[in-house]
């Protein structure tokens, strides 16, 4: 149980901040042109990177790294594809 919701709240927290960044930062580079290919590659290397530091944890596994490759990837293409079609990042609203 404890794996889920760490692979969630780790998701969440990737796919979101590397979403942001890709739109803020990357978004005057030639890196957006492809979204699919860097979306891929940068879930890859999250996996990767991730994947032994998991291992060696107690309480996750394998499947929370590939879960937050998953997400990081996700966000970065769709960072990558809203900051190539110059679409603004939704505003952060005050609750």
């Amino acid at each position: 149980m404890i794996e889920l919701i760490f692979a969630g709240v780790a998701g969440a927290f990737g796919h979101i901040m590397s979403k942001q960044f890709v739109h803020q930062r990357l978004r005057f580079t030639s890196w957006v042109r492809n979204p699919r290919a860097l979306g891929l590659a940068a879930g890859v290397a999250t996996a990767a990177a991730a994947a032994p530091v998991v291992m060696v944890a107690p309480f996750v596994g394998l499947g929370s790294a590939v879960f937050l490759g998953l997400a990081v990837g996700s966000g970065v293409g769709l960072g990558a594809r809203n900051a190539k079609e110059n679409k603004p990042l939704p505003s952060k609203t005050s609750g």
